[in-house]
């Protein structure tokens, strides 16, 4: 780093801190050693093009969100944290008189078969090698395996998610390749495939978001951090407010952590923690609802 470069940078984390209000001696160390932690951060996954509901992100949890769902040591941190995440995410159920099947491309359900970006590529699988259409009469036999009252017009159950773009979704939990196919053959054919349908749509609340945005620090964590000596000292021997939450209870899925913005010491860490590398969540949620022109 040149003598230049490095002047920029102790500047700018000068102006950080005063903007912050990081007077205190301890608030200065708190964000002084949050910043040269290393753990190792991992950028939040990109929007997948997908036909698995189940391979983006499940943000709808945030809705109907447990108390339980976070961890912490303050039973009222938890749930001002907890407010604040249940107001992010929102959603409504149109009852359509007629539905275009062929907008539909992927399954609410857990994908039988992940990693395709389109019906047509799932239907072209070796997955889906057993399901034969080459007349409309195969159509309507192929499309009623997982729809039994198709030609009597009974409802379809789809949903939809402003962080998945215009992508909708099936929430039919069997014979998902003749879906797949039948689909697949309706838009190749120009086939009007018209149903009632319910559709849940979800999206992410600006409003809410703004508000968590605004209270918190709301930053993705790897699974080393919660035993990382340097990270939870900083933590927890200045008695810091947190609440964290995991979404999915899988390996290396992040957590996140939240720091209220209200608290100094907590604002020391968060910010320390951004400079170190931490992704903030309320930005990468805004970047997921941002739709190509």
């Amino acid at each position: 780093m040149s003598l230049s470069e490095s002047s920029t940078l102790s500047g700018r984390l000068a102006a950080l801190a005063q903007r912050l209000g990081l007077l205190g001696r301890g608030s200065r160390q708190i964000f002084a050693k949050a910043s040269a932690l290393r753990l190792p951060f991992k950028a939040l996954p990109a929007p997948v093009e997908s036909i698995g509901w189940h391979e983006g992100p499940q943000l709808q949890l945030l809705l109907n969100l447990s108390r339980g769902a976070l961890s912490g040591p303050v039973q009222e941190d938890k749930a001002q944290a907890h407010h604040a995440l249940t107001q992010v995410v929102e959603a409504q159920t149109q009852h359509l008189q007629s539905f275009d099947l062929r907008l539909i491309d992927g399954f609410a359900c857990p994908c039988p078969a992940p990693g395709y970006s389109s019906f047509e590529d799932y239907a072209a699988s070796e997955h889906c090698r057993h399901v034969r259409i080459i007349s409309y009469r195969d159509f309507v036999k192929t499309i009623g395996q997982p729809l039994p009252r198709f030609l009597a017009g009974e409802p379809v159950e789809l949903r939809q998610a402003n962080w998945r773009g215009a992508r909708v979704f099936w929430s039919g939990e069997t014979q998902g390749e003749a879906f797949a196919g039948a689909i697949a053959y309706a838009r190749r054919r120009e086939l009007e495939a018209q149903l009632p349908a319910n559709l849940l749509r979800y999206r992410l609340n600006e409003a809410g978001l703004n508000n968590l945005q605004n209270r918190y620090h709301v930053l993705a964590m790897p699974e080393a951090a919660w035993s990382d000596p340097g990270f939870m000292g900083l933590l927890l021997d200045n008695g810091i407010p947190y609440a964290r939450l995991s979404l999915l209870k899988k390996a290396d899925t992040p957590e996140f952590l939240l720091l209220p913005k209200a608290h100094p010491q907590a604002t020391a860490l968060g910010e320390g923690l951004r400079l170190a590398g931490a992704p903030d969540v309320p930005n990468h949620l805004r970047q997921l609802t941002v739709q190509p022109a």
